[in-house]
């Protein structure tokens, strides 16, 4: 799979449903090998079994949108083990895994995918013109 936005996001982004730089903004590393990603049908936090989550969630900070393009800090898992990580899923955090919209999926990314040794893992945001994603 590419780096896409996960369908319902598109539809939230058009109805101004999702605010990227008001809503609390989360990431985590997850193992495809426990996760099939459904980009058209999957839409909640819920729909990532607990199983895939090698990482996170980490809060993601400064924020911005210029040229359309979503952009934040580059974001640290301390300590990480367990299985390997093959993507990256990007949520708003709701303060429920039943109701905390997907975002983005990124599978395609320098380092990816990455073999948990216990250390941390350092995610370093592209700085091109698409940023982490561009609307």
């Amino acid at each position: 799979m590419a780096n896409t936005l996960y369908d319902f996001a598109r539809q939230r982004f058009l109805e101004a449903q999702i605010n990227w730089m008001t809503d609390t903004v989360k990431c985590l590393l997850v193992d495809t090998g426990a996760y099939t990603p459904q980009t058209s049908v999957h839409q909640y936090l819920s729909d990532i079994p607990t199983s895939a989550r090698v990482a996170g969630p980490v809060l993601m900070s400064a924020k911005s949108t210029a040229g359309g393009a979503a952009d934040a800090a580059d974001v640290t898992f301390t300590a990480v083990s367990g299985n390997s990580i093959e993507a990256i899923i990007v949520y708003i955090d709701s303060g429920s895994e039943n109701t905390s919209p997907l975002v983005a999926y990124i599978d395609t990314a320098t380092g990816l995918p990455i073999t948990p040794n216990g250390g941390d893992i350092i995610v370093t945001w592209d700085n091109g013109t698409n940023k982490i994603f561009k609307v």
